[in-house]
Formats: structure tokens, C-alpha cells, sequence
């Protein structure tokens, strides 16, 4: 036996503790809560919309906030969050309406429940964890599964057939414009070669094809900034932006923008937290022409993010921005966005 005394294993600092990214069953948190309702404010007796219900982590709290004589009316695309969301919802009791519904369809879900405006409105353009993790749906590249990514699978094309009909220019405009992903063309290119001979199916190809094509590129050398992992990689942006497309999520959320000033109250609040950068485009551009033109009187300066200590405990919510505007109480008669 040596004299030497063992070696002492050393200790990973803090911020680069393994976190667990996948979630139990039933677990799922909601980002940027404190913020979201401390921006709607909502109180007993008011009618709020969730217009993306997920497995209800914001409706809860809403409902809570709004009960016993207030109405949460809440929507969703994916069929599969409905029933566990409803479920959750009755447990705590109060007033609610779940209607199986994409932006397009609100107002004629609002006139369903006999409501014009509401009080205060909340969009979650991101997916739920339990979305991400279910390697069925084809959303993660970690979990290898069919390439499908549509929200609501009971309609629309897949991820697959996008991928196996679009032309290299389109699919190229898709991974430039959607993910900011600047090898986009030779992506593209690589996988129209592919699909000659064998069709992309699964997410584990897609993702074998990417890190071959187009590895993360790490610099090194004399004045090369200190070696880190980039924070979004090839594989993550092309995934993302494919799913955007499958799901059309852009020409959503600039139809929701566009009904907000009819379905808020006079006084009433909207609140939208988005997770990429089109999507706050859209939102921040929205938001301040309606103050220009008088229909908010108030808009946030800067897209408020998640706390360190959000962040560490829920990474997904690194990438979150909320953006708050509220309807003036008096708006022209004229103004519309």
C-alpha cells in the first residue's frame, strides 16, 4: 500500500453542475411566472385568455388569481396537452373553457363563450417539456424518433415530407431566415444529395447529417477568445427553424398581434414571452407601432428575461423574452394594426 495519500477528486464548480434536461411525467414549469403576473395583474372576476394552455402552468396560477367569479378561457394546438391541462385545471375549481384551437381561431372561440374582450391575454410561444422530451414527436435531437415536429399531428406535413420535397433554395431560405443558422445552404444542399438515395425519417439522420456537414467550429490560437460550446449549434438552430416552418408559427403569432387591439378591454394587458428572435421581432415591432399610433399606452422598453437563479433551475428558460403591452383606455377610432 503506497504512503502517498489518495488524490482528492475534485469538485465541478457550480455553474457547470449536469443538469437534467428531460422531465417526469406530469412535471412541467412555467417561465417567467412572477413576471407574467405581475405584468397582467389579474384579479377576481375577470375574463383571461391563454392562448397557448401547455399543461397549464400559467392558466393555473391565472385562474387562481381570477377566482371564484372570474373566466379563464384557454387554447391549444396540440390535442395531447388538453385533457391532462383540464384535469389540472378542475382539481383547483373556478370558472374555465379549454377549446382545441390555434391563434386563427380565437375570436370565434371568445364569441363560443360569449366574450368580445378580456381583461388580459397571455401567449407562451414555447413548447412544453413534456413536448420536447416525447421522442414520438420528433421536436428534440437528443431522443431519436420520427421527424414530424407538428404541434397538432392531426394535420399539416410533417417535418420528413419538408424535408424529403422542398427544394435546396427553400429549405436553405428556412435554416437562414428562421434559425440564423449562416452554413444554411451547404445544409441544404447536403440534404437534398441524401434524400436521392434514402429519405430523412428520423431525427438521429438529420442530426448524424448536420454534424457532418457542418460541425461546431470551435477557434483556437494566438487572440482566439477563450474555447466555449456555442450556446445554439447547427443541429439546434436547423431543428428549430424546421419546426416554425412545420407549424407555421410566424404567420401565427402576426395574426394574433394583428386581432390584439379588438379583443383587449380598454386598460387591458397583453402578455407574450417568445423564445427566438423572428418571434420577438414581430412582437417588439407590433407593440411599439400600436404606441405610436395611440392604440397602447404602455409597451416595455426591453424584453425582460428570466432570473439567474430561473435559469439555473429550468435551463430551457435561458432563450425566454417577455414583452408587455397594455391598450389605452381611450384608443382612436381609427387605429388598427
Amino acid at each position: 500500500m503506497s504512503d502517498e495519500e489518495p488524490k482528492k477528486k475534485k469538485r465541478r464548480p457550480f455553474w457547470r453542475k449536469r443538469v437534467r434536461r428531460s422531465t417526469t411525467g406530469g412535471e412541467h414549469k412555467p417561465v417567467l411566472l412572477a413576471e407574467v403576473l405581475d405584468a397582467l395583474k389579474p384579479q377576481p372576476g375577470q375574463t383571461v385568455i391563454d392562448c397557448t394552455l401547455g399543461f397549464a402552468g400559467h392558466s393555473l396560477e391565472l385562474l387562481k388569481c381570477i377566482s371564484p367569479d372570474g373566466l379563464l378561457i384557454a387554447t391549444d394546438l396540440d390535442p395531447a396537452n388538453i385533457e391532462p391541462a383540464r384535469e389540472k385545471l378542475e382539481a383547483e375549481g373556478g370558472l374555465f373553457a379549454v377549446h382545441h384551437s390555434n391563434f386563427a381561431g380565437l375570436i370565434g372561440v371568445l364569441a363560443m363563450e360569449g366574450v368580445t374582450q378580456v381583461d388580459g391575454l397571455l401567449a407562451d410561444l414555447g413548447m412544453s417539456s413534456m413536448q420536447v422530451d416525447d421522442r414520438r414527436r420528433g421536436f428534440s435531437f437528443m431522443r431519436d424518433g420520427p421527424l414530424d415536429m407538428r404541434m397538432d399531428p392531426t394535420r399539416g406535413r410533417t417535418a420528413a415530407q419538408l424535408l424529403n420535397t422542398l427544394p435546396a433554395e427553400e429549405l436553405a431560405a428556412c435554416f437562414s431566415e428562421l434559425g440564423d443558422e449562416p452554413r444554411a445552404e451547404l445544409i441544404a444542399a447536403a440534404i437534398v444529395e441524401q434524400r436521392k438515395t434514402t429519405p430523412i425519417e428520423r431525427t438521429k439522420e438529420l442530426r448524424e447529417l448536420i454534424e457532418r456537414v457542418a460541425p461546431v467550429q470551435v477557434l483556437r490560437g494566438p487572440g482566439a477568445p477563450p474555447e466555449r460550446k456555442q450556446l445554439l449549434g447547427p443541429t439546434t438552430r436547423v431543428f428549430q427553424s424546421l419546426r416554425i416552418l412545420v407549424n407555421r408559427e410566424l404567420a401565427s403569432l402576426t395574426h394574433l398581434l394583428r386581432m390584439l387591439p379588438t379583443i383587449l378591454k380598454p386598460g387591458a394587458t397583453a402578455a407574450i414571452i417568445s423564445f427566438h428572435s423572428g418571434e420577438d421581432r414581430l412582437v417588439k415591432v407590433a407593440f411599439r407601432e400600436g404606441f405610436r399610433a395611440g392604440i397602447y399606452d404602455s409597451v416595455s422598453a426591453d424584453a425582460v428575461r428570466p432570473t439567474f437563479d430561473e435559469r439555473r433551475a429550468n435551463p430551457r428558460s435561458r432563450s425566454a423574452k417577455l414583452r408587455v403591452a397594455r391598450k389605452s383606455a381611450k384608443p382612436p377610432a381609427s387605429a388598427s394594426l
